[in-house]
């Protein structure tokens, strides 16, 4: 037991002797590290969000009349453009309705004639009074209630007419349809039984929400722009969530009138072209807008940073190889590097690997790199 006691002390020893030498073994150079200076040059930030897909039209089908339904007429899950047949319902009561209708408004029109004729009669024989007063009164009356009738045969000619043709239900867009929802021979409700729906799938939205102080930043880039002459783009990228960076191009065209009280959000949209159809309403997707104006920026590899508890820092190397440690508060990422939006001003040399052999205050050998403007 006591020899063990004594052994401790020895292997503590040790262990001092071999991180000081893992450090900078006596005697030897100081440990190579690889530098470089910050890329510097005109960025501009982007900022990524969280959203949905949906159409731009959406349609419920349904009938407009009641009745068997008799034929459908398109596959599920296809395109169909406006206009093309979907269902048909069993015409044969509405066309019997319309006959009828038909021949009610001929049997209107026929008493028209007949009283317009005792009407002109009537005025001829008043002008050589052999005809009482009170019986032109009575045929021109006939007359005027028979014209009445052609009207209101005119309107039921015309609602039987829709009614005929509300039993062919066409498509009210172009878009990509649903599966059918009621099969042949099932009755239909007017407006209540839902057939199928049509949803517009070129282009699509996209909707956002956006927090309350990044809504107040993009304002006032906005306001500033306005002020200074600049252009302001609505220009944006939008792709999905099994892609690394978003690369189909959209527009922002909308921004709601009112934030959010429960979430503290405002929701904004953006049109999104989709000529192969391959995006569908309901999948989520990130957007990225641009967050800052044209600035100049100081950019340096991840790799780079290292931490000290809760803050972020960057080793660097003075001409006499001295090693010393700056605070840096990192940004966002652009062409592959770490923005850096305080604490370097992109003159300094910094330390990009081997970081594990700096020590504060020791030197090292740097061997120095070029940084090229983009990485993958």
């Amino acid at each position: 037991m006591q020899r063990l006691l004594r052994s401790i002390p020895l292997a503590l020893a040790g262990l001092l002797l071999a991180g000081t030498a893992f450090a900078q073994a006596p005697g030897g150079p100081p440990p190579a590290v690889t530098v470089a200076k910050p890329v510097v040059k005109e960025v501009v930030e982007y900022d990524e969000f969280t959203g949905r897909f949906e159409a731009t039209e959406s349609v419920d089908v349904r009938a407009r009349v009641s009745g068997y339904l008799e034929k459908i007429s398109f596959q599920d899950g296809t395109l169909v453009r406006k206009g093309d047949p979907l269902f048909l319902i069993d015409r044969r009561p509405y066309k019997a309705a319309l006959d009828q209708a038909a021949a009610t408004l001929e049997a209107a029109r026929s008493r028209v004639t007949l009283t317009q004729t005792d009407v002109q009669r009537a005025q001829s024989l008043q002008r050589t009074g052999n005809i009482a007063e009170q019986l032109v009164d009575q045929r021109q009356q006939a007359f005027t209630g028979a014209k009445a009738e052609v009207d209101n045969a005119e309107a039921t000619l015309r609602i039987a007419q829709l009614n005929y043709d509300f039993t062919d239900i066409r498509a009210p867009i172009s878009g990509r349809i649903g599966r059918r929802l009621i099969t042949e021979g099932n009755l239909i409700l007017a407006n209540e039984s839902l057939l199928t729906t049509i949803l517009t799938l070129d282009p699509l939205f996209f909707y956002f929400d956006v927090d309350e102080r990044s809504f107040l930043a993009y304002s006032r880039m906005r306001d500033q722009a306005k002020a200074q002459g600049r252009a302001i783009t609505s220009d944006v990228l939008v792709g999905l969530t099994d892609e690394r960076d978003p690369a189909r191009k959209g527009k922002l065209d909308f921004i709601d009138n009112r934030v959010d009280q429960a979430t503290g959000t405002i929701r904004l949209r953006a049109v999104v072209p989709n000529p192969d159809l391959f995006l569908v309403p309901g999948l989520f997707g990130t957007i990225r807008i641009t967050g800052s104006p044209p600035h100049r920026g100081v950019l340096i590899p991840d790799e780079a940073i290292g931490t000290d508890q809760d803050r972020r820092i960057v080793w660097v190397v003075a001409d006499d190889g001295t090693v010393s440690s700056k605070v840096v508060r990192p940004g966002p990422k652009i062409d592959g590097y770490r923005l850096i939006r305080s604490g370097l001003d992109g003159t300094e040399t910094i330390v990009i690997s081997g970081l594990q052999r700096v020590r504060p205050g020791a030197k090292v050998t740097p061997q120095r790199q070029d940084l090229p403007p983009t990485r993958s």
